[in-house]
């Protein structure tokens, strides 16, 4: 199975980075990342994948080798991105996994284009950032970074997210995509954080989903993640014992797993 980097251009401007791999005949997944990651947040799921799901781990507005407009970085934005991308690529209707940043962004998607939302997988499902004392923490330092960033800030972060050990090389790589964030972006993309608007809303979606969660979460503590699935509409959590935000780093095969299941469970039939 061989992966493919591409630059996508959409129709409002926007060019974003994708790694799309698997059969073009399979079920679209989009794989979305975390606020300052990029595609290789995914990295390590990717080899793990069936080829009869059709893949694209993207790279967001804003993030790694995509383009950094000025402005845009609410949700709206990056969903309205996710809509011109599946235009772009011909893609009817697609499963959307997102993390955290990225399962705002799928589920403002499945509110507001319901019909091309096949399913959702959610990783570290906040009941509401507003008041989140982790997140008002980071809000706070990242209000005053400057460029360039101390990468002494930027591997603190990403260790934050994580409850059980990853390889050394791909920890360096993930602090490398966010070095190439510019702070107006972290500052940007955090304040749609603290704006969320999506919590409120979502017992309106109708998408099969999946809630996934690690017990050590620091971001998003289990009782908020139970919170946010009782509030979507028949969806099922998904519970990784020791594992902490970036739980599809630390397990990423179990989590490709998970994928394939819930795609034969829960959505193959919805595209027939």
């Amino acid at each position: 199975m061989t992966a493919r980097v591409q630059s996508v251009a959409l129709a409002n401007g926007v060019a974003l980075q994708c790694v799309e791999q698997g059969d073009p005949s399979g079920i679209p997944v989009l794989l979305l990342h975390g606020v300052t990651d990029s595609w290789r947040s995914f990295e390590p799921v990717l080899p793990h994948l069936p080829d009869s799901i059709h893949a694209f781990a993207l790279t967001q507005r804003g993030h790694g080798d995509a383009s950094r407009p000025t402005s845009g970085y609410r949700y709206s934005d990056f969903s309205a991105d996710v809509a011109a991308f599946m235009d772009a690529t011909g893609l009817d209707s697609a499963v959307l996994v997102g993390h955290s940043m990225g399962r705002a962004i799928a589920q403002r998607f499945a509110l507001d284009r319901p019909e091309r939302a096949l399913g959702l997988i959610l990783i570290g499902a906040f009941a509401g950032e507003a008041g989140n004392p982790v997140i008002v923490e980071v809000e706070e330092a990242v209000s005053k970074l400057t460029d360039p960033l101390d990468p002494a800030f930027v591997r603190e972060f990403q260790v934050s997210t994580l409850a059980q050990p990853v390889p050394p090389e791909f920890l360096e790589t993930v602090v490398l995509e966010s070095l190439k964030v510019p702070a107006r972006v972290w500052r940007d993309a955090f304040l749609a954080l603290r704006g969320d608007d999506v919590a409120a809303e979502a017992g309106k979606i109708n998408a099969p989903t999946l809630v996934v969660s690690g017990d050590r979460d620091g971001f998003a503590p289990i009782g908020d993640v139970e919170v946010r699935t009782r509030t979507i509409p028949g969806a099922r959590l998904a519970i990784y014992e020791g594992a902490g935000h970036g739980l599809h780093w630390e397990e990423p095969a179990r989590f490709a797993a998970d994928i394939t299941s819930f795609m034969e469970r829960s959505v193959a039939w919805r595209r027939s």
